[in-house]
């Protein structure tokens, strides 16, 4: 039986229609997604439209995480899809070997492999016509001149190497389930308004929902709880309190009383991480692990299903715990609880230095056994599991856009999981202030306004090395010893639907664009022709460096894409592509034509800058304490240098 299409797929089936029959002269695609609302389809979608006529020759998409490598796979592989979409792309999981699709469609590959081999991605974007497919776009900062010649941390760097791919590529679908990053920057490559504008006391910076080039297609969780796309979520809120001491020349406070989750912040954040490595962790996981497995016996007297026989639809937990030693903390718990019978494949750790963890959570996505899966961050985002019922989250990241990502695991619907109205999602956590500021932010906003200012409200700590690193207390830097805690109350509440992405203003189509206005073809606003030119320069820069590159044409090896950048810059008199004006731009273009980047290296070979830049950023990339860094948190740096090799 075909699948029908959620209403932000028949949208954008209708934009990829559209650019392949050549009615619009729209290259980017936004998709702001709800988490859980299916969005690994949208790919297959516009694949299967601009493949077929030619637009785009191949297809590559780029997921933030090694885990998410395999579902991408299995969204274009999906024989009920083929079907009903009529395609026939077929693409695979590439590593940074030479000629990614090895005869097939396209490619799948990470952030991390883009950032590891650059040249490698952007040369077979030159052979071909590629549509590029962005998930998850939030993760990517926007840069500017600065960031481009100054090492930078993972994000930065993954930014500077997607950029060229995204002046070069064909057609580009950028999708995310959140339009604003924790740290309030502007991401990468998406349209803005030109002013941002003041709510109460933070500064919002708002896409632009009519930038033109651009088709936005928003699908909020309104939208998809009415077309029954994702299930209700109910949140069990739980209060509690905690005693700690400081350690010797320690600067935390000392209350000599117990002190709740939900006081101010700067003292609840060591109630929390006291709490997270006592008693009240373990009551919460032992609440969470019982629900869930009464859950799972009634699912299988509802579905007959024996005792001990192995069956889908059952339900399950995921646990998400502040660091990897917790992490294994709780995993030897509720090994303990389970019976003896059920102890070697009921519950397992994923972690990114368990050898085997992408292996477990493929099992935990595909198979009806782990029932238990305890991680940290490494499975948090796009993880698609619909048979998780039950989360329970243990973990300080308080930042929105982490927390709709986990929300998101347990509210997608599980097509073994009987009627949509018997289906669960229940998530525990702890009753701090900021978290109940995230639920209050879901029900009355939606993320098409990233609001920012003077500091991050992302993690409940002060110290973010810990997503998904191993942490004692003097690695978190709290400075104190955990002594006690204990629960004070539980209270559930079903989170109300939430706004849609477009208010009733932005949906109305601007007055220039009113139905029956104009006769003919509109000339092309300043604006977007400001866009193409920019975008074409980008393009004209990046064949020069793999043409150059392929030619031996620069003795010693030809640089990388931001320093023939450095030199275009340098000739057009200090300017950076986004600062010129429509003229300057149509004069850039012009002498790209007619000239080779390589021929005027000398103007930033004196630039100390510009050189230590280089030095440097070979220097980070060539460590193995950079590699281990580099942890996709969801593989080792020593397999990422494998990869890389």
């Amino acid at each position: 039986m075909a699948r029908p299409l959620r209403t932000h797929q028949r949208q954008i089936s209708g934009v990829m229609q559209a650019i392949a029959v050549g009615q619009t002269g729209i290259r980017n695609v936004l998709a702001a997604v709800t988490p859980g609302g299916g969005k690994s389809l949208l790919p297959v979608i516009a694949a299967a439209h601009l493949v077929k006529s030619g637009v785009a020759e191949r297809v590559c998409w780029v997921v933030p995480r090694e885990t998410l490598r395999l579902q991408a796979e299995e969204a274009f592989a999906d024989p009920a899809w083929r079907d009903a979409l009529g395609h026939a792309v077929t693409v695979r999981a590439a590593d940074n070997a030479p000629d990614p699709c090895r005869g097939l469609d396209g490619y799948v590959t990470t952030y991390q492999a883009v950032a590891a081999a650059p040249e490698l991605h952007l040369e077979e974007f030159r052979k071909h016509r590629y549509l590029l497919a962005v998930d998850e776009m939030h993760h990517l900062p926007a840069l500017n001149d600065t960031d481009v010649f100054s090492p930078a941390a993972d994000e930065a760097a993954w930014s500077r190497a997607v950029l060229p791919l995204l002046e070069t590529a064909s057609v580009r679908l950028l999708m995310s389930g959140t339009l604003e990053r924790a740290d309030g920057k502007p991401i990468l490559w998406l349209p803005y308004r030109n002013k941002d504008r003041r709510a109460g006391r933070q500064m919002v910076r708002q896409v632009d929902f009519h930038a033109p080039g651009w088709a936005i297609v928003g699908y909020s969780r309104r939208q998809a709880l009415a077309e029954r796309a994702v299930i209700p979520v109910t949140f069990g809120a739980m209060a509690g309190e905690a005693e700690w001491k400081p350690l010797h020349n320690s600067k935390a406070p000392a209350p000599g009383r117990p002190v709740a989750l939900s006081e101010e912040p700067s003292l609840a954040k060591y109630a929390l991480y006291t709490a997270l490595r006592t008693e009240y962790a373990e009551t919460m996981l032992r609440r969470a692990f019982d629900d869930c497995r009464a859950h799972r016996l009634r699912r299988r007297a509802a579905m007959g299903a024996q005792a001990d026989a192995a069956a889908r639809g059952l339900g399950k937990l995921l646990v998400v715990a502040s660091d990897q030693d917790v992490a294994r903390r709780y995993t030897a718990l509720i090994t303990a609880w389970l019976p003896e019978r059920e102890r070697a494949r009921a519950v397992r750790l994923a972690v990114s230095d368990v050898a085997d963890a992408h292996e477990i959570i493929a099992a935990f996505r595909l198979c009806p056994d782990p029932a238990v899966l305890v991680t940290v961050a490494m499975a948090y985002e796009g993880m698609d599991v619909p048979e998780v019922s039950h989360v329970c989250c243990l973990t300080h990241i308080r930042s929105r856009p982490w927390l709709e990502q986990m929300m998101a695991r347990a509210t997608r619907v599980d097509p073994h999981g009987g009627p949509w109205e018997g289906q669960s999602a229940t998530v525990y956590h702890p009753d701090d202030l900021m978290f109940r500021r995230f639920r209050r932010a879901i029900e009355t906003e939606q993320g098409i306004g990233a609001k920012f200012g003077r500091g991050g409200q992302g993690d409940l700590f002060d110290h973010a090395a810990g997503q998904d690193g191993g942490g004692d207390t003097q690695d978190w830097g709290m400075g104190i010893e955990p002594l006690r805690s204990n629960v004070t109350g539980l209270r559930f509440a079903v989170v109300a639907p939430g706004p849609d992405f477009v208010s009733r203003r932005d949906a109305e189509p601007p007055p220039d664009q009113q139905p029956g206005q104009g006769a003919g073809p509109a000339a092309e606003p300043p604006s977007m022709s400001e866009r193409r030119l920019r975008e074409r320069i980008g393009a004209m820069v990046a064949a020069q460096v793999v043409e150059d590159k392929g030619n031996h044409a620069v003795p010693g090896g030809t640089p990388g894409y931001h320093a023939y950048n450095a030199v275009l810059k340098q000739v057009m008199g200090g300017r950076a592509r986004s600062e010129m004006t429509l003229a300057e731009l149509e004069a850039a273009a012009a002498w790209m034509e007619r000239n080779r980047l390589s021929d005027h290296l000398d103007l930033i070979r004196d630039d100390p800058r510009y050189r230590w830049s280089e030095r440097t950023q070979r220097e980070v990339r060539d460590t193995p304490e950079a590699w281990g860094r580099r942890v996709d948190r969801g593989g080792s740096g020593k397999r990422q240098q494998a990869n890389r090799a």
